[in-house]
């Protein structure tokens, strides 16, 4: 069962998917994560201002992206997001897992890892 602050922990990482990676909103960043926002994908620079630029960069290449959350798992101050997502309409995809940690009611830092949605898995389990 989840405490009280980690249920808020999930509602913060929920509104993450519905109000910045959903619609792929920069503009929806500054109330949701820390400044000094810390980011360990070494493909994008950590800060909540390199967050909003990389986020402009996704909306331009990739309008119809979409990210299915189908699950989430909090421990303390940490909540990990299972994603299905979904960057071209009709592709496979990639399965992600998000790990953000919240400090202060904001996302304060984020680890990733993601490998691609098999079309030709060697086992009928699904990947979600």
């Amino acid at each position: 069962m989840r405490t009280e602050q980690e249920q808020a922990n999930v509602r913060l990482v929920e509104r993450i998917y519905e109000e910045v990676l959903g619609p792929i909103d920069s503009g929806a960043v500054d109330g949701l994560f820390d400044p000094g926002y810390i980011q360990h994908n070494p493909g994008i620079p950590t800060g909540a201002d390199s967050l909003k630029a990389m986020l402009d960069r996704a909306k331009a290449k990739y309008p119809h992206a979409v990210h299915i959350v189908k699950r989430m798992i909090a421990e303390g101050d940490l909540v990990m997001a299972h994603v299905h997502i979904i960057f071209e309409p009709g592709t496979p995809g990639i399965a992600a897992v998000d790990i953000f940690r919240i400090e202060n009611g904001l996302i304060a830092e984020h680890w990733d890892v993601a490998q691609p949605v098999s079309t030709e898995p060697n086992n009928a389990n699904g990947m979600f």
